[in-house]
């Protein structure tokens, strides 16, 4: 992967600054930006690795485990394995966060099939099956 490749998903850019396979397997990052408004992923939950975002611009809202809580900068949250997790944009501004996962087993391979997903869609929503097929392929579990 290019350092500098942005892969879009939707409205969401993701940009990878550590991949799973430069760090002996130990953790991946990337950061991703999300338009005020943006159309976000569906809840999900993933049960072999931890997803910890920290702010860097901007307020993100997550609801974790049902609880949820705004992530600004210098905020760290820390989303662990099986919970059930979304976010969105609600305010005005614009939102970059850094997301660290732990072991480094999610890669911008899910990120570039999720986006392949969505621009068959022609504007409209993506196939949801086809959407669930990808993450669950990458360790996902979409949330009932």
């Amino acid at each position: 992967m290019s350092k500098g490749e942005e892969i879009r998903l939707g409205q969401i850019t993701v940009r990878f600054l550590l991949e799973g396979r430069e760090s002996g397997g130990s953790a991946a990052m990337f950061e991703f930006d999300v338009p005020s408004g943006a159309r976000v992923p569906i809840a999900h939950s993933h049960d072999g690795y931890e997803e910890t975002i920290y702010g860097l611009k901007g307020v993100l809202t997550l609801t974790v485990a049902g609880q949820t809580l705004d992530v600004g900068p210098g905020d760290v949250l820390c989303i662990p394995r099986g919970a059930i997790h979304r976010f969105d944009n609600k305010y005005e501004a614009d939102v970059t966060m850094l997301a660290v996962i732990t072991p480094g087993v999610l890669g911008p391979d899910f990120f570039r099939e999720m986006a392949a997903v969505a621009a068959t869609a022609a504007g409209g929503p993506p196939n949801p099956t086809l959407l669930a097929e990808v993450m669950r392929r990458h360790g996902l579990t979409p949330a009932p």
